[in-house]
């Protein structure tokens, strides 16, 4: 039986006390690291119609929506806690009609650093998909997000990861 320090000191973002720490990263292998997340957005069909033709009353939203999502991506540590600054060298929100109601928003981001872009990636998708509600609140106050789902990541000690 482990108690619970020995349980703790094995996490890790858990010191050997119990306490929150960032991970040194330090020695590990600077590697190529790209994933990608998406979000589901779901609202009524004619909002929808109108925000895939740009005419929502609010202008672009998927423009607008792009912009957001890059930019959240470029600021995620300043969002989650202990998660370490990377340098991204790419970051990329794509649009995809999926059904009348659905639209997914899909963030990919690369860089070359010692730890993954998941959480870049997850929070790019999630802000996007924040602007896109924004956006068109005021013609549907219903719309749901989510789920926010990784959907791939490749490089670093664990490899690659692919959703079923």
């Amino acid at each position: 039986m482990t108690s619970e320090s020995d349980a703790a000191s094995a996490l890790s973002h858990v010191g050997p006390c119990g306490e929150v720490r960032m991970v040194d990263v330090s020695s590990k292998e600077v590697t190529q690291r790209e994933a990608s997340a998406s979000a589901i957005v779901t609202m009524k069909e004619e909002v929808l119609d109108a925000l895939m033709e740009g005419s929502l009353p609010k202008g672009d939203a998927l423009a607008t929506a792009r912009v957001g999502g890059i930019m959240a991506a470029k600021r995620t540590s300043e969002w989650i806690p202990l998660c370490h600054t990377l340098p991204l060298d790419w970051v990329a929100i794509e649009f995809q009609r999926v059904s009348r109601t659905e639209l997914r928003v899909t963030c990919t981001a690369k860089t070359m650093s010692r730890t993954g872009v998941e959480m870049e990636a997850l929070t790019g998708a999630a802000a996007s998909a924040l602007c896109i509600y924004d956006m068109a609140k005021a013609a549907d106050k219903a719309i749901v997000i989510g789920p926010i789902q990784l959907e791939q990541k490749t490089g670093g000690k664990s490899g690659t990861y692919r959703r079923a």
